[in-house]
């Protein structure tokens, strides 16, 4: 573990708060406008006070030039992965290629309960994960008729299509050691939140996901590391993620090469629009421009 040699990327991550409407829009046309690559919008439909996350993501995606977009991460339990598989081609080809899929096994079970969603173990979670990749894998490809006869998920004759734009990634929001051994396995990407991920356990998360990587013939490298943080940008008080300009960039250059991650979804603690101006003008060019030169 360490430096997996993948360019870094940036992004922001803002609530999908409903109060007031046009909030979120605001934020992420500045997002766009900056320059940043993606944005990453959580997925809690049972939240009262937000939108719904693949809703709106369709609308930001018609409301922007090239930002890339992402439920950080889709609430499996509440969201069918042949139908979000679907969703996600179709908002794909419409967009141009700009659509990912972040995926999460679930969590707040009384809420998604409530919903109609079934409450799982945390072994069953795992398990529909498994299956819920490969059954997305399976609508996005060029088979005629589609069979799966899994235990949570089924597939009996479903013709496919059409097909996205580009390979859509399947991110997994990962935190348990079945969960990180199967993001090894079989997805493009890990994200993980540094509130529950803080950097000093970052090692040992990524030896779990990149020892069963190795086992199942990849490489660790190929699999995408994103990293949601929270901060300040500009103050003097140095905290790990609340300093100067000089401050972010060496912290976040120092999680690309020596702690493994390569792209980063931020959410300012304050001043919202204009912190995600100085990240994507200041930051993100400073990391990118530091990460290449000790690289080389």
């Amino acid at each position: 573990m360490g430096d997996y040699g993948r360019n870094p990327e940036f992004g922001v991550f803002p609530e999908p708060m409903a109060d007031p409407p046009d909030r979120v829009e605001r934020l992420v046309r500045a997002a766009d406008r900056a320059g940043l690559d993606l944005v990453g919008i959580q997925d809690h439909p049972y939240q009262r006070r937000f939108y719904d996350t693949w809703t709106l993501i369709s609308y930001l995606v018609a409301k922007t030039e090239r930002v890339r977009f992402f439920p950080d991460v889709a609430n499996l339990p509440l969201r069918p992965p042949a139908m979000l598989a679907k969703a996600a081609a179709s908002l794909d080809i419409l967009s141009g290629g700009r659509v990912e899929i972040g995926l999460g096994a679930g969590a707040f079970w009384e809420a998604i309960e409530a919903m109609g969603g079934t409450r799982l173990s945390p072994a069953e979670a795992v398990r529909s994960v498994e299956e819920a990749v490969q059954v997305m894998r399976l609508v996005w490809s060029e088979e005629r008729s589609l069979r799966f006869d899994g235990e949570f998920y089924k597939l009996a004759g479903m013709r496919p299509g059409p097909r996205p734009a580009h390979d859509i990634g399947i991110w997994v929001g990962a935190s348990g050691p079945r969960m990180l051994k199967l993001t090894g396995r079989l997805a493009d990407g890990w994200v993980p939140s540094i509130g529950w991920a803080p950097p000093e356990r970052l090692p040992d998360l990524h030896k779990r996901i990149d020892e069963a990587a190795l086992e199942a013939g990849r490489e660790p490298k190929e699999i995408r590391r994103v990293y949601n943080i929270s901060g300040r940008i500009g103050s003097q008080h140095h905290g790990l993620l609340d300093g100067p300009l000089y401050h972010w960039t060496d912290q976040l250059t120092r999680f690309t090469l020596d702690l493994g991650m390569d792209t980063f979804i931020f959410w300012p603690s304050e001043d919202h629009e204009r912190q995600i101006e100085l990240f994507a003008q200041e930051v993100a060019p400073a990391v990118r421009e530091a990460a290449a030169t000790k690289r080389h």
